[in-house]
């Protein structure tokens, strides 16, 4: 029962990146497991996100799969927090900054929900909306800018695929993430008629907390996304995670008691939300606003 202690999250997200550079390498778990002189059960408990991995064999099993030197490097380090008793994945850690753990997460899950109460999120954003966003960050390079952006948008692509199914998402939008002029007034209103359009997809709810709710939860849960994943065909499927960004870290709570913490807070936000087409209308009259401010 020691393995339940820790957060499993760096486990999952090592054992899923492992399992990929295999696949890529043409190799069976049996023929890798020989190759390691492993028993074939502890490389797939690896690979399963079961229990803590040694840097050692993470590094091993990089070199043996022809890993690049970054990837190496950011999987040992990974492969050091699967120790942890919780898990904070901070940016300024051992973790590099590029290898973004929680878009492993955001592309195994079947159900994302997720409240905002500052800004669009990235899987809502237009091009020149997140582009704006970037533009506050001077210490970044304008090459770099880029690239964020263009993964950002590349994350999208989730909303419409056809293998594995693709999620269910719901977001709810504080208003004020509406009424916040990032970039010029057309990238707006090009922005809030996207959550239209984004609205209409059958596996997409946009909904909007008016400013009208008063205080709610979620104002003091600030920003905050539930994933739950599939049940798979394993034994033990993946438990539900909550994630919490901040400016210099992430959160990663995946505990029954924090999970249905949030769940408590999602509920209660839930009550106070608009509808579906009542949000539509909020967000058409703000675009007629933001034309016309």
């Amino acid at each position: 029962m020691a393995d339940d202690m820790g957060s499993t999250v760096p486990r999952r997200q090592l054992g899923r990146a492992l399992r990929d550079l295999r696949t890529e390498a043409r190799m069976t778990l049996d023929g890798a497991s020989e190759a390691m002189q492993f028993s074939r059960q502890k490389l797939w408990r690896i690979e399963t996100g079961l229990g803590p991995v040694r840097s050692v064999d993470a590094k091993a099993l990089c070199e043996l799969y022809g890993a690049t030197s970054d990837l190496t490097g950011a999987l040992t380090s990974l492969a050091a927090e699967t120790k942890a008793k919780g898990w904070w994945h901070s940016y300024g850690d051992a973790v590099p900054d590029w290898f973004e753990l929680y878009v492993g997460l955001e592309s195994a899950a079947s159900f994302i929900r997720r409240f905002d109460e500052a800004l669009i999120p990235g899987l809502l954003q237009t091009r020149a909306y997140a582009m704006a966003i970037y533009q506050h960050r001077h210490e970044v390079t304008e090459e770099d800018r880029l690239r964020l952006v263009d993964i950002r948008l590349q994350r999208q692509t989730l909303l419409h695929r056809r293998l594995p199914p693709a999620p269910k998402l719901e977001v709810i939008l504080a208003e004020a993430a509406l009424l916040r002029r990032v970039g010029d007034a057309a990238t707006m209103a090009d922005q809030l008629r996207r959550l239209l359009e984004v609205g209409q997809i059958p596996n997409v709810s946009v909904r909007v907390l008016p400013l009208t709710a008063g205080i709610h939860r979620g104002a003091e849960a600030g920003t905050f996304v539930i994933l739950d994943f599939p049940p798979g065909n394993r034994t033990t499927p993946e438990p539900p995670v909550v994630y919490c960004e901040s400016w210099t870290g992430a959160l990663y709570l995946d505990r029954p008691e924090e999970y249905e913490a949030y769940e408590q807070v999602w509920a209660g936000l839930d009550d106070l939300t608009l509808d579906e087409a009542q949000s539509s209308q909020l967000i058409s009259k703000i675009i007629g606003e933001v034309h016309h401010g």
